[in-house]
């Protein structure tokens, strides 16, 4: 059997570009080489290009084709792993299904509303087990009556962009004074803001992909920071979060935990792999939904690595089922 030539696609529009670039060499690493070809693409708003020793090679967005060494390089397999747009909110999904070449990701329709935190929120509302915090969705064309916000929600309260992939934009106010100027910082990422009730408990991140058919729950990682929250900085600053996985649950709270991913997984009609954050609220062990990732980092240290390699399953592996699942 010949090996496949798989395009990785990595970098973006966001500020995860760097973060983007890591996950896409650790999945390359780990890759059976003798199975499938790898070729990284780069894609940034100006060009996307595979980088050789000789120059940038630019991809022929007609056919997603390369041209190496006067021979034409078609793809079987795209694997996206690109953090926020164009790779996290289906557009580069709806690309590939036009073109009929498969990829590793949700399709665009789940793609695109599971970038959106509100109506995630909306959709998975119901499931048994399942909480979300209560909410209020702004929009950047609405006149923002800063009291009526604060009277209808708790504080403290968490503000955040809506369609935001990472976590740059995020705030935690106590009171009304902080809302005006976190609102600014929130809407100077996007032009969708979600105004949310603080739920303190413990912070858990778990990863859930479909193998050989099979949804699979792995090990829940439970995040500890330093910060107020798991922000930009909490993610990817070495020593600010210290991670523990599994994280500490008790079997009752694994096998709930597993319920409640799994029907969020097919309710969203999820593919691939996702990771969906969850907080354990404080002295109930309530679960209450946080976001779900549909293309979560995959540097060595990311959550999911840790999560695959902690049940002893071989990274490269699990990425080869994830392609071949797809194909």
């Amino acid at each position: 059997m010949s090996a496949k030539n798989v395009a990785l696609l990595a970098g973006g529009f966001t500020g995860e570009f760097e973060v983007s670039v890591n996950s896409a060499e650790n999945i390359k690493n780990n890759l059976d080489h003798s199975k499938y070809n790898v070729y990284t693409i780069f894609v940034t708003r100006e060009s996307w290009f595979y980088k050789t020793n000789h120059g940038n090679i630019e991809v022929d967005k007609n056919d997603f084709t390369i041209e190496v060494k006067g021979e034409k390089v078609h793809f079987d397999f795209a694997f996206i792993t690109i953090h926020g747009t164009p790779g996290e909110d289906g557009k580069l999904q709806g690309y590939f299904d036009i073109l009929g070449i498969p990829y590793n990701t949700c399709d665009a329709t789940t793609s695109a509303i599971t970038m959106n935190k509100a109506y995630t929120k909306a959709i998975v509302n119901g499931i048994h087990g399942l909480h979300t915090a209560r909410s209020i969705q702004l929009f950047d064309h609405d006149i923002h009556e800063v009291s009526s916000v604060a009277a209808s929600l708790r504080f403290p309260l968490f503000i955040k962009p809506n369609n935001g992939g990472s976590s740059v934009g995020m705030s935690k106010v106590q009171n009304i004074a902080g809302l005006p100027e976190a609102l600014e910082k929130a809407f100077h990422e996007d032009n969708q803001v979600l105004v949310e009730e603080f739920i303190k408990g413990r912070e858990f991140s778990i990863g859930v992909a479909r193998l050989k058919g099979q949804i699979k729950v792995l090990p829940a990682t439970e995040i500890i920071s330093s910060k107020e929250f798991f922000d930009y900085e909490a993610k990817y600053t070495p020593g600010v979060s210290q991670e523990i996985t599994p994280g500490r649950l008790t079997a009752e709270e694994n096998e709930r935990i597993a319920y409640i991913v799994t029907e969020v997984y097919l309710r969203l009609n999820c593919r691939g792999m996702v990771r969906i954050d969850f907080i354990l609220l404080e002295n109930t062990g309530e679960f209450y939904f946080i976001e779900i990732n549909t293309t979560p980092g995959q540097s060595a240290s990311s959550l999911i690595p840790q999560q695959v390699r902690s049940i002893g399953l071989d990274l490269g592996e699990f990425y080869g089922e994830l392609i071949d699942g797809a194909m």
